[in-house]
């Protein structure tokens, strides 16, 4: 079924693309992927592609820029070496903040990511949970944009129906993230009101919902820096919240993410493999789940011609 189908990691994600090839029962290749003294960057196959569909995982996380032109590099010796389809794995999408000129003479890199990706070769981008929907339509290839929320569902299963806690959005921009775990969770939600100051800033203004004695889950597609969210909980419990939880999709955890969540304001800080836990953020509070499932699912119904949309029924209680 899958015999025509390679499966390749560059340098970001390894761990995650050996988890997808298990699950497939198909062997994970690891590019030959060379750094020069002079910064210059060489990737190719190990062996033939030729007629082949071959699957790159790889993350733009930090470093953003050299992982970025990982793909680049690879996408295009792949393409001299003929292979038949080239789909790029990118479970976290870097530079997709930049995706509208928010003053004078900003660019919109997000799109320029989408050009270099269609000029490389790539006939399809596979992602988890873009930072703004819209970015879809910047790639002239096929995008297929999955989301992490059907598995930290399952995670906060044990949570619904419960009367003591409420799923928070960390600002406006959020809330249908927000509202969807809570609808299958049959719990309320409460909206942290908030405004950004500068990059990595945010001021929180009023808390919209009642959290007073509750137990509070915030839901966030990114922890970057954590200065919003750390805000965020400290609002939280000046209004009564009686514990914070925070998942994301992305745990980016830029410095000082550390110290900003792991200080004791949340209880438990929950995300996904989508870019690889540091040793900094490896604590007791911190829980990882991985998406390899999703991602080998859709691999296998894309190679089959099933619906991706399909993908999400190997989460237990999503369809309930």
């Amino acid at each position: 079924m899958l015999e025509n189908t390679l499966i390749y990691s560059l340098s970001a994600n390894p761990e995650l693309a050996q988890e997808i090839a298990d699950k497939l029962n198909l062997p994970h290749n690891k590019a030959k992927v060379l750094h020069f003294a002079d910064g210059e960057i060489l990737c190719e196959p190990t062996e033939t592609v030729r007629a082949k569909d071959v699957y790159i995982v790889q993350s733009t996380c930090c470093p953003v820029t050299e992982n970025l032109f990982e793909i680049l590099v690879f996408v295009d010796a792949l393409k001299r070496a003929s292979a038949k389809e080239i789909n790029v794995i990118i479970p976290y999408f870097g530079y997709a903040r930049q995706d509208r000129k928010s003053k004078p003479r900003q660019p919109i890199t997000s799109r320029l990511v989408a050009d270099l990706l269609k000029t490389a070769g790539v006939h399809r981008v596979i992602t988890v949970d873009l930072h703004a929907a819209q970015i879809q339509g910047f790639f002239s290839c096929l995008v297929d944009e999955l989301t992490a929320i059907p598995l930290i569902t399952d995670y906060y299963w044990k949570y619904k129906n419960s009367p003591d806690v409420v799923i928070v959005s960390p600002d406006h921009g959020g809330v249908n993230r927000a509202r969807r775990i809570a609808e299958k969770l049959n719990l309320p939600i409460a909206i942290i009101d908030k405004r950004r100051t500068g990059p990595n800033v945010a001021e929180v203004m009023n808390i919209v919902g009642n959290v007073d004695g509750k137990d509070c889950i915030m839901i966030d597609d990114m922890i970057d820096t954590a200065g919003s969210c750390s805000a965020g909980a400290r609002v939280l419990k000046e209004h009564g919240a009686k514990s914070v939880r925070i998942a994301c999709s992305h745990g980016v955890f830029s410095s000082p993410a550390e110290d900003r969540i792991l200080n004791g304001l949340f209880e438990e800080i929950v995300t996904t493999n989508t870019i690889p836990l540091q040793d900094k953020m490896k604590n007791p509070k911190v829980k990882v789940l991985s998406v390899g499932p999703l991602l080998a699912e859709v691999i296998k119904n894309i190679e089959t011609g099933e619906a991706v949309s399909n993908v999400y029924n190997i989460y237990n209680h999503y369809g309930d």
